[in-house]
């Protein structure tokens, strides 16, 4: 198998955590696709990490296997799958490379996130003129932070903890909301529907 690697702009924070800073936001998001060098077209879909996750998974500075920022086994990088996609936490080490990437981050300079991994499960859709890969199960191997992402459409950012949270309460009341309101507009037809019977 070979390996590939996948490139995202996504809301990522750097935190201190009193022994140093710590990294979190996103390496890939479900459901968002990718033109990949305008061969074909690609998306990774919910579940795709959920044995990957399990690995012994390497944090890095750019794809660079000789600047190791964390690692899974260790548990200076912490990897999960949830709703939106792979979940990533780093715990900078206090090397030159941790120092300048949290600088980096800070300024927007280092704005997404990249994964290396070998496709295990995918389907393929051949009906238009740049195919549609689905990924649906991977081995992952890395994670990293860089600078020019593959997938646009996601983001990478110094932000505080309590601003992640209030992006989570966010989505999570927005969420919410949508839900009662589709249960009033379903109550409110019901109800039409029975006055006028």
């Amino acid at each position: 198998m070979a390996l590939e690697q996948r490139t995202l702009i996504c809301p990522v924070e750097v935190r201190s955590t009193g022994k140093g800073s710590t990294a979190a936001g996103y390496a890939a998001l479900f459901g968002v696709e990718a033109n990949i060098g305008g061969h074909f077209r690609e998306i990774i879909a919910p579940g795709s990490f959920a044995e990957a996750v399990k690995g012994d998974v390497l944090a890095l500075y750019d794809h660079d296997m000789g600047r190791v920022l964390g690692r899974s086994s260790t548990g200076t990088l912490r990897i999960t799958e949830d709703a939106n996609g792979l979940a990533v936490e780093i715990d900078l080490p206090d090397t030159s490379d941790g120092r300048d990437l949290a600088v980096l981050m800070e300024r927007g300079d280092i704005s997404g996130m990249s994964f290396g991994f070998s496709v295990t499960k995918e389907t393929w859709d051949e009906t238009s003129s740049l195919p549609l890969r689905t990924i649906q199960a991977v081995d992952l191997i890395e994670v990293s932070a860089v600078a020019r992402p593959a997938y646009p459409d996601t983001s990478i950012a110094m932000r505080s903890l309590e601003g992640v949270r209030q992006v989570a309460r966010s989505r999570n009341f927005n969420a919410a909301a949508n839900r009662v309101g589709m249960k009033v507009s379903i109550d409110l037809r019901i109800r039409g529907l029975m006055s006028k019977a």
